[in-house]
């Protein structure tokens, strides 16, 4: 697998010159990961992200232009204020090239503002908020997995194709609930659905019964969890309790991970629709990675964003080698000239805007009869392509992208 990508990688950056000198700032490329070590996104990125990003470097060689790599770790607690005194010590004293990760979309967008400011390179596989790459974009960041633009087009869209034409959401109360609902929002009215109301919750809320209650009694054929990990765990299984999915109202979880279905189990979670950018029983690469992972994370398979940072440390230590240099502009300008077959997403390209482009997935999730053994919990409904999945240039906000 690894030699297959960096194969493909070395062909994609064959027409670029490389400096004949190589020159690399404190004789060392760091790299650091900011994530959720102990919170509600644990599962989702945490010391799988970390152990994913350790993977990328040992397959790389541990070493890049001869010289070495070294990972340093935080936990950034969802907090854009940790975040962001976490990226400044980072870049500012600890002489970090690269930073990945954040969690929470505030904590990144606050990761992201600091990056632009120290022209350093920011790779985010872990928020959501299409903000990123919209009016927040910089020339230092990049959105490496998923964002609540492709969510939307992708499980917003097919619920509403399924005759669920009227909504109410149970939103997240910061940035990434706010962007979710925003952009559900527009797909299900452009669609010709209706928003009859939502209510927002604290993020890691332990009792929904008053916003269930709230969302019950609005009649909404489905009620969007524009929420994320522990929030959305504690959301369905209280909504079963409550009766609601019996009532005959549909729940759409617009942001589940495969860890989000581990604990929850497939009897509860059967027929969510979810959109992914990953899943370990996709196709042979991605089984070949997720093997490896799992048996370095006690046997759990890798959640899409945890897929993302091994992906994305290798594709930065490819535009290292690429440049010759780890000169922050010069490797965002050979990642931004790439397009590579990924190892975990496939076919990849970074647009004007630090989207990264590949295909994105509509799942469903099987009965507990359908599935055949331990982790085999998705079935693909659609394969979306990045240009369909994503918001198109035309539309974007970002002050990086040239309007005709």
């Amino acid at each position: 697998m690894l030699r297959g990508y960096l194969a493909g990688a070395a062909t994609a950056l064959a027409l670029v010159a490389v400096p004949a000198a190589a020159q690399v700032s404190d004789d060392l490329v760091k790299i650091g990961v900011g994530t959720d070590l102990s919170s509600l996104y644990a599962d989702i990125n945490g010391p799988g992200a970390v152990s994913a990003a350790q993977m990328a470097i040992d397959d790389f060689g541990d070493t890049v232009l001869g010289k070495k790599i070294e990972l340093v770790s935080g936990d950034i607690q969802n907090k854009a204020d940790v975040a962001a005194t976490l990226a400044r010590r980072w870049y500012d004293t600890e002489k970090v090239d690269v930073i990945l990760g954040s969690g929470a979309s505030s904590s990144s967008i606050a990761t992201a503002g600091v990056a632009g400011e120290k022209k350093k390179i920011y790779l985010s596989p872990d928020p959501a908020s299409s903000d990123i790459t919209g009016k927040l974009c910089n020339p230092y960041t990049v959105h490496w997995v998923y964002d609540t633009a492709a969510l939307a087009n992708g499980t917003g869209s097919a619920v509403v194709k399924a005759g669920g034409k009227s909504w109410f959401f149970l939103t997240a109360d910061y940035a990434f609930g706010y962007a979710l609902e925003r952009d559900v929002s527009a797909v299900v009215t452009k669609a010709g659905g209706t928003i009859l109301g939502g209510v927002k919750h604290p993020i890691n809320t332990n009792d929904f019964s008053s916003y269930l209650l709230q969302a019950q009694s609005s009649k909404a054929q489905v009620i969007g969890l524009a929420n994320a990990g522990g929030d959305t765990i504690n959301a369905i299984k209280q909504a079963s309790e409550f009766g609601i999915v019996k009532g005959g109202q549909k729940l759409a979880g617009l942001l589940v991970f495969i860890s989000d279905v581990h604990a929850l189990g497939l009897e509860r979670a059967q027929g969510l629709n979810l959109t992914e950018a990953y899943y370990w029983d996709l196709n042979d690469k991605t089984r070949a990675f997720a093997k490896r992972f799992a048996e370095k994370n006690k046997g759990k398979m890798p959640t899409s964003v945890q897929a993302g940072f091994y992906s994305a440390v290798l594709a930065y230590l490819n535009a290292v080698k690429a440049a010759g240099t780890d000169d922050s502009d010069k490797v965002m300008a050979m990642l931004k000239s790439m397009k590579w077959d990924d190892p975990v997403f496939g076919p990849s390209y970074i647009r004007a805007d630090g989207r990264k482009m590949h295909s994105m997935y509509l799942f469903e999730v099987k009965k507990p009869s359908e599935s055949k053994g331990p982790w085999d919990y998705y079935k693909l409904i659609a394969t979306i392509p990045g240009e369909d999945a994503f918001r198109p240039l035309s539309a974007s906000e970002c002050p990086l992208v040239k309007k005709g």
